[in-house]
């Protein structure tokens, strides 16, 4: 195998990466990093980093085709319900093309998401002793959760623009599992489209 190329499914990558994805100059990769264009960290030791969906969202967004490394393995997802029959439900349906965890209690799925660090998490906006409103805009404002994207899965229709507005990537209704598949998909780039 190439060293040079990226790993069957890494979480993270190097800018030689994403400029080769991009088929520009390594300079050109600095630059959008510098001017903003496209999310990233450093490394302490000033190193440049991507995390998988943030280059996804960056080659979307500029018409870039999804190189086949993105598309590979098994993305991470956390799942929280109270409801342990839709988390059964969601095990049987995202368990294959997902490294699925599924929590019923939401303080246990918070303690654990930031050392789980999935890419998504699903959780339903009404759950008791929890205010998902807060939980949307807390994940998006904490440097070591802000990454992760959120899609809620719940009945209460009325809160889909409040949910879209504290941060979720999207809203699914519950019962729509193959919807919610198809939504994991789509922000994990593993839709053929």
């Amino acid at each position: 195998m190439d060293n040079k190329e990226p790993q069957t499914h890494p979480e993270l990558f190097t800018a030689s990466d994403v400029a080769r994805f991009c088929q520009v100059d390594l300079k050109t990769i600095h630059n959008w990093a510098d001017k903003g264009e496209i999310r990233h960290f450093r490394t302490p030791g000033r190193h440049l980093r991507f995390r998988r969906l943030d280059v996804l969202d960056f080659l979307r967004k500029y018409g870039y085709p999804i190189p086949e490394v993105l598309r590979l393995g098994k993305p991470k997802v956390v799942a929280v319900d109270d409801d342990p029959n839709v988390l059964a439900a969601l095990r049987r349906v995202l368990s294959r093309r997902f490294d699925l965890t599924t929590f019923q209690d939401p303080f246990d799925a918070l303690v654990a998401v930031g050392n789980l660090q999935p890419d998504a998490l699903i959780l339903d906006i009404r759950m008791p002793g929890l205010d998902g409103l807060r939980l949307l805009e807390r994940l998006k404002g904490i440097e070591a959760t802000g990454h992760i994207r959120a899609l809620v899965y719940s009945s209460h229709e009325d809160m889909r623009k409040a949910s879209l507005d504290a941060g979720a990537y999207d809203f699914i209704s519950k019962g729509e599992v193959s919807e919610l598949r198809d939504a994991l998909e789509r922000l994990m780039g593993l839709d053929r489209a």
